[in-house]
């Protein structure tokens, strides 16, 4: 999941400050479950802005909205028409990035801000506490390293086995980062694949990572679906 934790409220208050209506967009997804982005989130973020407003003697009105995902487009369509019907002037945004640009997008004569900062694609260790796991690197090598990950893992993301800077199975940079090369051999122990580590492979495409613009998914059969009326229909009556 993507993690993610807000802004400081100066900073958020900073970015409206010039704006009559302000509408704060909640996101019910990933930044719902680090308990940043969510519906009792975007309630408290628009209280605080309508306490610091009156403490202020600003004229200034708030409105609220949450929708499960900012990055699709139907699901953005009730901020939207919302942001048409109610007149807003400016959006505060308490999605990830991709929510944030996605919404900008859509909202071309609003501007969208974002309330909090994007951090990580990671798991949940413990109650309240998420770890970093992917680095969504576009050429996963999870099958050569026993399911852990080398890109983010290890703070030098190195590729071809240990430094020999760690001690104890932690790492020289961090004493309590778990040293990722420490991890992998012992993993792949248990596993009985220790010998795949042996094996001579190519260097990495790192082109994968990043080509110079942002990086494109498509799934054929959905554009296909999209572009369709009959399959389109179609989908639509299997759906019932």
């Amino acid at each position: 999941m993507i993690t993610g934790q807000r802004k400081s409220f100066d900073d958020i208050k900073g970015f409206v400050e010039q704006y009559g209506k302000v509408l704060v967009a909640g996101c019910g997804s990933c930044v719902t479950v680090c308990l940043v982005g969510g519906e009792s989130q975007m309630k408290v973020l628009a209280s605080e802005l309508r306490i610091a407003g009156g403490q202020e003697g600003k004229k200034k009105e708030v409105l609220e909205i949450c929708t499960l995902r900012q990055c699709d487009p139907e699901l953005v369509e009730p901020i939207s028409e919302m942001v048409k019907k109610e007149k807003v002037d400016a959006v505060l945004s308490l999605a990830c990035g991709v929510g944030v640009n996605f919404l900008a997008g859509v909202l071309e004569e609003t501007p969208v801000f974002p309330a909090i900062d994007t951090r990580f694609m990671g798991a949940c260790i413990e109650p309240g506490l998420w770890r970093e796991m992917c680095a969504g690197c576009g050429s996963c090598v999870l099958h050569l390293t026993g399911g852990i990950c080398p890109v983010v893992r290890c703070c030098k993301s190195i590729m071809n086995g240990p430094c020999g800077g760690s001690n104890e199975g932690k790492c020289e940079i961090d004493p309590e980062t778990d040293c990722a090369w420490h991890l992998i051999v012992e993993r792949m122990k248990r596993l009985g694949t220790l010998d795949k580590l042996e094996e001579v492979q190519a260097p990495r495409d790192w082109s994968t990572s990043s080509h110079g613009g942002p990086r494109k998914h498509i799934v054929e059969a959905v554009k296909a679906i999209e572009v369709s009326p009959v399959g389109a229909a179609e989908a639509g009556r299997g759906a019932e």
